[in-house]
Formats: structure tokens, C-alpha cells, sequence
């Protein structure tokens, strides 16, 4: 018997959408490049024309050089470690506890039944209000800086994982119930994996937070850190400090903010959202 060889021929055009894919991915990057570059020479040119003084808007080239001045003096690692380490641990306390909260108010409803009223108030709350307690308490120090981070950071975490995972199908779970899964099983290879996507998006609006709540309370507490090297400078008049706090803690948020990014699409290279990602 003669063996048919066939050939598979692509449809005209196949290639096109990975092609306006990649042309539009360029396009969002160079508009992020060109609006960064107006905003920088907006500020220089505003800054030298005379129409403000360099104390209410010093020039970019001055903030710049600050920057760079304070990271030759070794204040810049410093009070830049001393921020991450106080946002990211509060983060990362509030993303388990946040995670196991969450879960466990699912499947557990005396866990619900004790804590649903708490988030529901809690999480609309403006909870910064609760800094003067926090300070009574526990001090100016780290740990209260902390613990603050963590009280703001853990609701959307909570809500986030309760939402994803009482949105899992239930015909996977029935499915999985009726092939003899136990509890145990069904949390691990079914409801988690089905709900990561969901916790994730919470974890990426709990890290901001984190960081933003981390500079509050340095800049009202005092002490090192980004926040209160921000807010010692403005004590003394120090425009090119306060400005050059405020490019130190946006850089610090962008690169924070990307590599939970990337940490996301590593943890999801499973799923679909990575892979139409991917052909950008």
C-alpha cells in the first residue's frame, strides 16, 4: 500500500495577528517612552523658564543630581532597603494570612461566620486612621510600621482569594468529588490552581498599598527610610530632597510593581492569559 503524503497548508494571513500583536505592543511602548520624555522636558523647561521658583519646582538636572549625590553617600541604599524591607514583609505576612484567611472563610463556616463581618467593615475603612493606635500600642519603631502595612495590605488579599475561590465551577468539583477526591485534594489540585489568577490580582493591588502605606507611616513616625528622608527634607526647606524622595519612591514602586508582573506570568505560564501574552 502506497503511503499518501500530505501537506498542511497555513491560511493566507496566519501570520498576521502575532504580527499586529508585536506592532501593537511597540506602539504602547513607545507612547509610555514618548510621555515619559514630554514630562521630563516639560519639567526642565518649566523649572529654568522663570515661571516658578527652583524652591517650588527645581530642575529635573538638580533632583537628578541629588539622587545620584545620595546614593554615593550610601543614603540611598539605606533608606531604600529600610522601605522595601518594611513594605515587602508586611506584604508578604498579609499575602499568607491573607491567602489562608480566605480559604479558610470558604470552606470553614464558623471562620466565615466569625470574620465576614469584620472584612465587610474593614476593607471600605479608611484603616490609615488607626496609625495613632498603632503607634500607642506598639511603638515607632519596625514593628508597628509593619503591622500597619499588613492591616492595610491583607483585606483585598482576603477578598481577592474568597471571590476566586467560590468562583470555581462546581462541575469541576463534582467531577472531581464523583473520581473519589478527597478535601484535601480538592484544595490543592483543583481549587487553588483554578483560583490563582484571581489571588494573584489581589497580591498585585496588596503590593502598592504596601508600599504606599509603608512611606505614610515613615514620613509620620520619622526615622530612616525613603518616606522620612522625604519629609527631614522638607523640615529644612530642602526642595531638591523632597523632590528627589518623590523620583526615588516612584522608581522604587515601578520596579517593585514589574516584578510582581513578572512573578505573575512565571506562576501562570499554564495558563492562557501567559500564553497570548507570550506572542507579544
Amino acid at each position: 500500500m502506497s503511503e499518501i503524503e500530505t501537506t498542511v497548508i497555513a491560511p493566507a494571513g496566519a501570520g498576521w495577528p502575532r504580527l499586529e500583536a508585536i506592532t501593537a505592543a511597540a506602539g504602547r511602548r513607545a507612547g509610555a517612552a514618548a510621555s515619559l520624555m514630554l514630562l521630563i522636558v516639560a519639567w526642565e523647561t518649566t523649572s529654568r523658564s522663570g515661571l516658578v521658583t527652583a524652591f517650588l519646582l527645581p530642575p529635573l538636572s538638580a533632583v537628578l543630581g541629588r539622587v545620584w549625590d545620595d546614593a554615593l553617600s550610601g543614603d540611598l541604599a539605606v533608606n531604600l532597603g529600610l522601605t522595601l524591607y518594611r513594605a515587602l514583609t508586611g506584604f508578604a505576612i498579609a499575602a499568607v494570612g491573607g491567602v489562608l484567611l480566605g480559604i479558610s472563610m470558604t470552606r470553614l463556616r464558623w471562620v466565615r461566620w466569625f470574620f465576614d463581618p469584620i472584612v465587610s467593615v474593614g476593607f471600605p475603612m479608611p484603616k490609615i486612621a488607626f496609625l495613632p493606635v498603632f503607634m500607642l500600642w506598639l511603638g515607632l519603631y519596625d514593628v508597628s510600621k509593619i503591622s500597619m502595612t499588613v492591616f492595610n495590605a491583607i483585606f483585598p488579599v482576603i477578598t481577592a482569594t474568597m471571590a476566586a475561590a467560590e468562583g470555581v465551577e462546581r462541575q469541576l468539583l463534582w467531577s472531581a468529588r464523583s473520581l473519589g477526591a478527597s478535601d484535601r485534594q480538592l484544595l490543592r489540585e483543583i481549587i487553588l490552581p483554578a483560583a490563582l489568577p484571581q489571588i494573584l490580582t489581589g497580591l498585585q493591588v496588596a503590593l502598592p498599598i504596601s508600599m504606599i502605606v509603608t512611606i505614610v507611616t515613615e514620613m509620620l513616625m520619622g526615622g530612616q527610610g525613603l518616606g522620612g528622608a522625604m519629609i527631614g527634607a522638607s523640615r529644612f526647606a530642602d526642595s531638591p530632597g523632597v523632590f528627589a524622595g518623590i523620583v526615588e519612591i516612584a522608581v522604587a514602586g515601578l520596579c517593585v510593581v514589574r516584578g510582581i508582573a513578572v512573578l505573575r506570568r512565571r506562576l501562570l505560564v499554564w495558563h492562557q492569559e501567559t500564553r497570548e501574552t507570550t506572542t507579544v
